[in-house]
C-alpha cells in the first residue's frame, strides 16, 4: 500500500541571550536524531537557507521561515527549543501555516556546571523549560493548538516516542483535510443510521463529496471489459490469487475485475480518496455481481472503499489507515454480536468485504457465489489475523456537533462465520455498548491494527472534533504523550 510522504517544516529556535554553543550544538544533534526516524515516511524541511545558522530566532527570521515553508507545503511543525526560544518567532509562524505543532526542548544540564561567561549572558546555557512555559502561553494567546512532549533529557525515549507518534498525527490531520469521497448511488432507504449532511461536511471540515449514478459505474465497468481485455484477464488473475473462488464462475470474475478497475478509474478521473458505495440490490442487478469482496481488494490498494453509502464511515477509514502511517489498510465493520463465552469481546463482522492481506490465513481466503433473489458472486470469507493489538474509530455528528469514538483492544479467537469478521476483546464492553447506543454513533466501525487512540485524540484538537475515547481512556491518553 502507497505512504503519502509527509513533511515536517524543523525551525529550532534560540532566544538572543542565551548564545552558549551548546545551543548549536543541541540543534545539530536533534536534527541527526529526527533524520534517523521514519525515513520512508518524513521528509524534513529545515531552515538553514533563510536563517542564521538554522535557528529560529528574529522578527525577519520568522517572516521568511513562513514563506518557505508554506512553498514547501509542510504537513506539522516541530520547534525544539535549543535554549530558551523565542516565542514571538514561534507564534508567527505556527499562526500563519495552520498544522499541527510540536513543541519540546531537551532539559537543561545540572546549573552548578561551570560556563564561559565571556559567551553567555546568564549563569545557566539554556533555561529551556522556563521558554517553553513562555510558548505555551504566547501560541494560547493566539489560538493555536499544539502538541507538547515533557522536557525530558535528550538520550531518553521521549522525544523518539513523541516524534514518531506526532508524525502520525500530522498524517491524519491531512488526510481528514484532503478527503474527497466518491459516492455511488444511493443509501438503503431503511438506513437512517447513515444520514449525513454533505453541505456541512464541506462547510466546516472542507470534505467533499462527488457523487456519481450507478448508471455511470455500469457503463465504465462495461467499457473496461470491451476495450482492456488484457487488464481483464490480469485482474482476474489477481483476484483468484487473494481468494479462491467458490461457486463464482468465469463471467463473474469479470465482473468482479471490470468493478475493481472502474472503480479505481472513477477515483483517478474525479481525483478522490475514499468512496462511500451502494451495494444491495440496486448494485447487485446493475452490475451482476456483489461490491463485497472487491471493495476489500480496492481496500488493500490504499483506497478505503465502504458500503451502505456511510458518508461517515469513509471519513473514519480514511482517519484510521492515516494514523497507522498506512501499515495497515483498513477494513470496515458492523459491530453486530457479542461473544458466546467473553463476555468482553464482539463480532466485528460483514459481508466479505475486508482487505484479503489481513486475513490470518491467507490459503483459507474464498470469494463465493451467495444465493438470493439478486445476483450476489463476490462475497470473501475468511477471518483477519488474531492476537494482535487493534484499534477501531467512528466519526459521527449530528445536530451540528461532531465527536471521534476511539478505542484499542485486541483481536482474539472465537466461533467461525460467514463472511470476513474478527472477534474484539475491549476491557469493558458494556461501557462501551453504552457509549454506542447513545450515540451520535452508529453500528459501523472502521478498524486496523496497532494501538492509535493516542494518534486520533490529539488529532482531534487540529479538525476540531470532539475526542471520545474509551480504552485508554483521556487519563491514559495524556500519560501516553507524557511518555509514561
Amino acid at each position: 500500500m502507497k505512504r503519502d510522504r509527509i513533511k515536517i517544516g524543523f525551525a529550532p529556535t534560540k532566544r538572543d541571550i542565551f548564545n552558549h554553543p551548546e545551543t548549536f550544538e543541541l540543534r545539530e544533534t536533534i536534527l541527526q536524531q529526527i533524520s534517523g526516524w521514519l525515513q520512508d515516511v518524513v521528509e524534513i524541511v529545515d531552515i538553514d537557507d533563510v536563517t542564521q545558522q538554522g535557528l529560529l530566532e528574529t522578527e525577519d527570521g520568522a517572516i521568511a521561515v513562513t514563506e518557505k515553508f508554506r512553498r514547501e507545503g509542510v504537513d506539522g511543525l516541530f520547534v525544539p527549543h535549543c535554549n530558551f526560544g523565542s516565542e514571538s518567532s514561534i507564534v508567527y509562524v505556527a499562526s500563519r501555516l495552520n498544522v499541527p505543532v510540536l513543541v519540546w526542548g531537551p532539559q537543561d544540564n545540572d546549573p552548578s556546571t561551570p560556563i564561559d561567561f565571556k559567551i553567555s549572558s546568564v549563569g545557566r546555557a539554556r533555561d529551556t523549560q522556563c521558554g517553553l512555559f513562555a510558548t505555551g502561553k504566547a501560541l494560547r494567546r493566539v489560538n493555536v493548538p499544539f502538541t507538547y512532549l515533557p522536557n525530558a533529557p535528550l538520550e531518553s525515549d521521549v522525544l523518539e516516542r513523541g516524534y514518531k507518534a506526532f508524525v502520525s498525527v500530522c498524517a491524519t490531520v491531512k488526510a481528514f483535510k484532503e478527503t474527497k469521497i466518491l459516492q455511488i448511488g444511493t443509501r438503503p432507504e431503511a438506513f437512517w443510521t447513515v444520514i449525513c449532511n454533505e453541505g456541512e461536511l464541506l462547510e466546516r471540515f472542507g470534505i467533499r463529496v462527488f457523487p456519481i449514478t450507478l448508471v455511470e459505474l455500469q457503463q465504465a465497468s462495461q467499457e473496461l471489459k470491451e476495450t482492456a481485455p488484457d487488464e481483464i484477464a490480469e485482474t482476474v488473475s489477481l483476484i483468484s490469487k487473494l481468494t479462491t473462488p467458490v461457486g463464482v464462475n468465469d463471467d463473474d470474475l469479470v465482473n468482479m475485475a471490470a468493478y475493481y478497475l472502474a472503480l479505481q478509474a472513477l477515483c483517478s478521473k474525479y481525483h478522490c480518496n475514499a468512496v462511500a458505495t451502494s451495494c444491495w440490490d440496486a448494485f447487485q442487478a446493475a452490475m451482476g455481481i456483489s461490491a463485497c469482496a472487491v471493495n476489500g481488494y480496492v481496500g488493500q490498494t490504499g483506497i478505503p472503499v465502504v458500503c451502505e453509502m456511510d458518508i461517515h464511515g469513509a471519513i473514519s477509514s480514511r482517519l484510521m489507515q492515516a494514523a497507522g502511517l498506512y501499515t495497515d489498510p483498513v477494513f470496515f465493520a458492523d459491530l453486530t454480536i457479542r461473544h458466546p463465552t467473553n463476555p468482553n469481546a464482539e463480532l466485528l463482522w460483514h459481508c466479505g468485504n475486508f482487505p484479503p492481506c489481513m486475513a490470518k490465513d491467507p490459503a483459507a481466503c474464498t470469494v463465493r457465489n451467495i444465493p438470493a433473489a439478486t445476483p450476489s458472486p463476490g462475497k470473501s470469507y475468511f477471518e483477519l489475523r488474531t492476537d494482535e493489538d487493534m484499534t477501531i474509530c467512528r466519526f459521527d455528528g449530528d445536530h451540528g456537533e461532531y465527536s471521534l469514538l476511539m478505542g484499542q483492544g485486541k483481536s482474539v479467537e472465537g466461533p467461525a462465520t460467514t463472511g470476513t469478521y474478527s472477534w474484539f476483546e475491549v476491557n469493558d464492553w458494556v461501557a462501551w455498548e453504552e457509549k454506542l447506543v447513545y450515540g451520535p454513533y452508529v453500528h459501523h466501525t472502521a478498524g486496523t491494527y496497532g494501538k492509535l487512540s493516542p494518534i486520533l485524540h490529539e488529532t482531534c484538537k487540529y479538525i476540531g472534533v470532539t475526542p471520545d475515547p474509551t480504552d485508554p481512556d483521556t487519563a491514559g491518553i495524556q500519560n501516553f504523550w507524557r511518555g509514561r
